[in-house]
């Protein structure tokens, strides 16, 4: 077993591509994420194992939020259990990179945490407004639900899009392939509302109810926007790969 600088020097060499990574991902979430998964090497733990430390550091932060009344120090606690359990999330992947023990069932485990994920956290927050927010209107219950649909939509129908791809590549043959574009440095900016690194900041929040609300108000109206702009964009180019 090699020293911890060894291993992350390795880990930097197995990176996934930046491809339509937003900057929080590939410049905080996955270099923490190398960390972890060099320690978690150097524990001898198994990425599936780092997996559900993950999901241990979400959902336990999800539940204090739907349990606990909101207040400064459960803001502080919760964004950092969902940082480190964000980070751990991006750590399983690499582990299984560096240590080639990947496989089909530790990535149906990886988004079957991701999915569970999507459904829970706004779900901790609907029940989190009904029993603490005193809200101005029973109709605010309804935004954690229009978040949840927009979040679970992208994220299943970003997941069929990649498997189509594949199918779609896999039956043309070896001989036909799509290039790789380089990743842009602009669309890294233009991701960051979308991602779930940037998200996470809005639990920050907790302690002050109303503006809480507001935030969440807002990334909900973004995410359903990237929602119909990936809708649009996935559509366009499975149409493509029919004609291609």
């Amino acid at each position: 077993m090699g020293s911890t600088g060894t291993v992350l020097r390795e880990l930097r060499g197995a990176q996934k591509s930046a491809k339509g990574v937003s900057l929080y991902s590939r410049y905080v979430n996955r270099p923490a994420g190398r960390v972890l998964a060099a320690g978690a090497y150097r524990a001898g733990m198994t990425p599936n194992q780092v997996t559900l430390t993950s999901a241990l550091f979400t959902f336990g932060a999800l539940a204090a939020v739907a349990l606990v009344e909101p207040s400064w120090t459960l803001a502080v606690l919760v964004y950092a259990a969902l940082v480190i359990g964000f980070a751990f999330d991006s750590a399983d992947g690499q582990l299984a990179r560096l240590t080639g023990r990947g496989g089909p069932d530790g990535e149906w485990l990886d988004h079957v945490v991701d999915c569970g994920k999507m459904v829970v956290v706004h779900t901790a927050v609907l029940i989190s407004l009904y029993r603490f927010g005193e809200l101005p209107s029973d109709a605010w219950l309804l935004l954690p639900l229009g978040f949840q649909l927009a979040a679970v939509v992208t994220f299943c129908a970003g997941l069929l899009r990649e498997q189509l791809g594949k199918a779609a590549a896999s039956a043309r043959g070896p001989s036909w392939a799509v290039p790789a574009a380089p990743a842009s440095p602009v669309r890294a900016v233009a991701l960051l509302p979308a991602d779930y690194g940037v998200f996470c900041l809005v639990f920050l929040l907790l302690g002050a109810p109303g503006a809480f609300r507001a935030g969440y108000a807002v990334l909900a109206a973004v995410h359903t926007l990237f929602l119909a702009a990936f809708l649009a964009k996935w559509f366009r180019e499975l149409k493509a790969l029919r004609a291609g």
